[in-house]
């Protein structure tokens, strides 16, 4: 089961094996993909035109358009409905207190400093490693503390590099 929910109105869409539900009510469409992005969608005698603008499988989000107007759309799989049944949703997951080196490999940039305010998704640190440069971002809203290494340090992974 796959559940959606349009983040500007109050409407959950099931996806199930039975088909699509609203807000709990069964509805039967018509959808046929025109191509990667595009479909028409056949609802009760109404023809409508999707375009999917922006997919972004890390936040699982989704922006589509339909019939001219754009939505934002939140996805949950069966992994997160099962993690929220069981009160472990990731909207209430644990605090973020640091921000460890995924892999081992040399700090060749650090773009904050203590005191600074970042939010998810800010550029902290670039990590080479693998003759490859990997930008570390911040994983939520926080205040830098403390920054444990320095430009040219090596690291381990799973080392603390910077705590919030």
């Amino acid at each position: 089961m796959y559940q959606t929910t349009l983040t500007d109105q109050p409407i959950t869409i099931d996806f199930t094996a039975e088909g699509p539900t609203i807000n709990g009510q069964s509805y039967a469409w018509d959808v046929v993909r025109l191509s990667d992005r595009h479909f028409h969608i056949l609802h009760e005698n109404r023809s409508f035109r999707a375009e999917v603008l922006e997919f972004n499988a890390a936040e699982k989000t989704v922006r589509v358009k339909i019939n001219d107007r754009i939505h934002e759309v939140k996805l949950k799989d069966r992994f997160d409905l099962l993690l929220e049944q069981m009160g472990m949703s990731s909207a209430a997951g644990s605090k973020v207190n640091d921000l460890k080196a995924p892999m081992p490999g040399l700090i060749v940039g650090i773009s904050v400093q203590p005191g600074d305010d970042v939010k998810k998704g800010d550029s902290l640190l670039i990590l080479e490693a693998m003759k490859m440069e990997n930008v570390l971002k911040a994983p939520g809203e926080g205040t830098i503390r403390t920054i444990r290494v320095g430009k040219g340090d090596r690291v381990e992974k799973g080392q603390v590099l910077i705590e919030f």
